[in-house]
């Protein structure tokens, strides 16, 4: 077997992630998959990359070497193609993909205004791992796509992404009757005796995320329900369980979305496109589209609202 770019960007992965498991996330491969994938690299290269401990894994000294090299060889890449002249494709449709977030509902009439003679179909999908992997086949043009923080993964070397919000916070929903609906934000521990309803669609770190964050206060989450996003609302309302929510959504009649204490859950929203898809002025247009259709939901949710004025006053970060 001969090491190859791909190669290189998953030995960085590990070493950057400083675990198999968590650099799988980055990947959007499994685990066995990356550890597979690691020893046929260590057995092509004849060495081993990488030792285990405790916490993880930690480079060996012909590790350190390698990746002291693939760093310059995948940054020396990384330039070549940001630099490329793009001349994109004409369009008469422009295939785009979004997680299920309020906005949605106003992403093709913004796009269109900003593309003038551009139609745009939208498939709404609650995985952004999916959403991932079909732009980076091509079977999107554009995808809207949100990760909880510590759960990113790594970008498939053909797609490349704008972060729109680099860091905004998950809320939780719960009925409106619950002993904590009065509150201002809830503390993830003391939810530690709710059923929840696991996060829907393949999983995209989501609840892996969901896991880490409680087992950060010390319990396991109750998974008891499995249900697209729309059907689990009676659940909640009827008191039967609590579920993790984008924020921009109002509440639904019966329940209250309330924010997590202590940014328990924060995830990052980007757009992701193949590189040689849209021009640097349509990329701005998108960009700009995108922006105004969240700001037209921002005051679905008053908690939500009150942290966009914020996040707007605090300018870029």
């Amino acid at each position: 077997m001969q090491v190859e770019v791909r190669h290189l960007r998953a030995v960085s992965a590990i070493a950057e992630a400083g675990s198999i498991s968590r650099a799988s996330v980055r990947l959007g491969i499994s685990q066995p998959a990356l550890t597979t994938q690691l020893r046929r690299i260590e057995e092509a290269l004849g060495t081993h990359l990488f030792v285990r401990t405790r916490s993880g894994v930690v480079p060996t000294d012909a590790g350190r070497h390698l990746l002291s090299r693939a760093r310059v060889v995948l940054g020396e890449l990384d330039v070549i193609l940001e630099n490329l002249p793009v001349t994109a494709p004409p369009r008469e449709l422009l295939r785009l993909g979004a997680v299920h977030i309020a906005a949605s509902s106003s992403l093709v009439r913004h796009i269109e205004e900003s593309l003038p003679g551009t139609s745009a179909g939208l498939r709404i999908e609650p995985s952004s791992r999916v959403l991932l992997d079909l732009t980076a086949r091509g079977m999107l043009d554009v995808g809207l796509v949100s990760f909880v923080e510590g759960f990113v993964p790594q970008l498939p070397h053909r797609l490349v992404d704008r972060i729109l919000l680099p860091r905004y916070p998950i809320f939780v929903a719960i009925s409106a009757g619950h002993r904590l609906a009065d509150r201002e934000s809830v503390r993830l521990a003391d939810l530690r005796q709710e059923f929840w309803v696991r996060p829907p669609g393949a999983d995209d770190g989501s609840l892996a995320a969901l896991r880490h964050a409680c087992r950060q206060e010390g319990f396991e989450p109750l998974l008891r329900y499995d249900a697209p996003s729309g059907a689990a609302w009676p659940l909640v309302a009827e008191g039967r369980c609590v579920r993790l929510v984008d924020p921009s959504w109002p509440a639904a009649p019966g329940t209250v979305t309330l924010p997590l204490a202590d940014e328990a859950q924060m995830a990052r929203l980007s757009l992701v496109w193949r590189r040689t898809t849209f021009s640097s002025r349509e990329v701005t247009s998108l960009v700009e589209a995108v922006t105004r259709a969240i700001r037209d939901h921002a005051q679905d949710n008053p908690h939500f609202h009150r942290w966009w004025e914020g996040f707007l006053r605090a300018g870029p970060r």
